[in-house]
């Protein structure tokens, strides 16, 4: 008999008033429209009858019923560390690999699936990619998360990046500015530079150490987003000619991430990623305090295996 799971969703206040295909296609981006339209008709559960077009509200909650497919490994809930706890909040430093939301992929292995697992009362705030590691701020109610979306979608938050580079930048710091589009000919998930139809995106970069390792040169640069585009630090950093060590999208060639989703990555491109995962890690973030309106600050060191790449002689 085939066993079948259940991915329950409840739409955060920054998604309120959005198609409810195009709300999945952001929750689920490995899917199409044509595909997620299809999910909608067929493999949705709720309350009432839903379709495509249906505009959804803030706490609308429905679960999508598909067959279990095998799921790749993921990091454990112990590897998730607990950095700060109120009333109010929860931060978390997640470890690379684990991704946020339930996706196509992943279901159980999921940092939002651990949390209800443990009875937890928390909704991230905000996203980072799978291989990302850092800081991630979650909301402990709903009233909590609203505040947060909008000080998120509104620039409030300061964020900043650990980032380790192929190649030496020569100046000590830089900026990109370039628009950032969505989907590319090859990988529909990822982005683009797109000068006339792109959405604005900029970032500042800041040289913390250059070092050589294996006859390779490499930095680590501390990231200043300014905006929040999906993969904004990555893409900015191909367009500057330093691509993310590890990185199977945005990196030497963009047919990687295709082989390695179809788990056929040769044993060469992954000598020349260098890492089983991109070099970035959310390292900083500052905010207002949604309780106490004081502006609140939290740090996540460099972690293990970026340490470990790390330690060539310093230029």
């Amino acid at each position: 008999m085939d066993e079948f799971i259940e991915m329950e969703f409840c739409v955060e206040p920054n998604f309120a008033g959005w198609r409810l295909d195009l709300y999945l296609c952001a929750k689920i981006r490995r899917l199409s429209r044509t595909r997620v339209k299809s999910i909608i008709e067929n493999e949705l559960i709720s309350e009432r009858r839903l379709k495509p077009s249906t505009l959804v509200t803030t706490g609308l909650t429905f679960k999508l019923r598909r067959k279990a497919l095998p799921e790749p490994e993921t990091p454990d809930a112990d590897q998730v560390k607990e950095v700060f706890r109120d009333e109010w909040l929860l931060i978390l430093d997640k470890p690379a690999g684990l991704p946020i939301h339930p996706t196509a992929r992943y279901h159980h292995g999921t940092l939002v699936s651990q949390l209800k697992a443990r009875g937890e009362e928390a909704w991230p705030a905000h996203r980072l990619d799978r291989e990302t590691s850092g800081l991630l701020v979650c909301a402990r109610s709903t009233k909590v998360s609203q505040a947060l979306g909008l000080a998120f979608t509104g620039s409030e938050v300061h964020k900043e990046y650990l980032a380790v580079c192929e190649g030496q930048p020569k100046v000590d710091a830089f900026e990109v500015d370039a628009p950032i589009s969505e989907g590319t000919e090859l990988i529909r998930i990822a982005v683009r530079i797109d000068a006339k139809n792109g959405k604005p995106a900029q970032t500042a970069f800041k040289v913390e150490k250059r070092f050589s390792k294996d006859g390779a040169d490499f930095a680590v640069l501390r990231c200043f987003p300014r905006t929040g585009r999906q993969h904004q630090i990555r893409i900015h950093l191909q367009q500057a000619g330093f691509p993310l060590v590890g990185d199977k999208m945005y990196g030497f060639d963009p047919g990687y991430f295709d082989r390695f989703s179809k788990h056929a990555l040769e044993p060469e491109a992954w000598l020349k990623l260098r890492l089983p995962r991109h070099a970035l890690h959310a390292t900083k973030i500052r905010f207002q305090h949604p309780g106490t309106k004081e502006e609140v600050t939290f740090e996540s060191p460099l972690p293990e295996d970026l340490r470990a790449f790390c330690s060539g002689p310093t230029q």
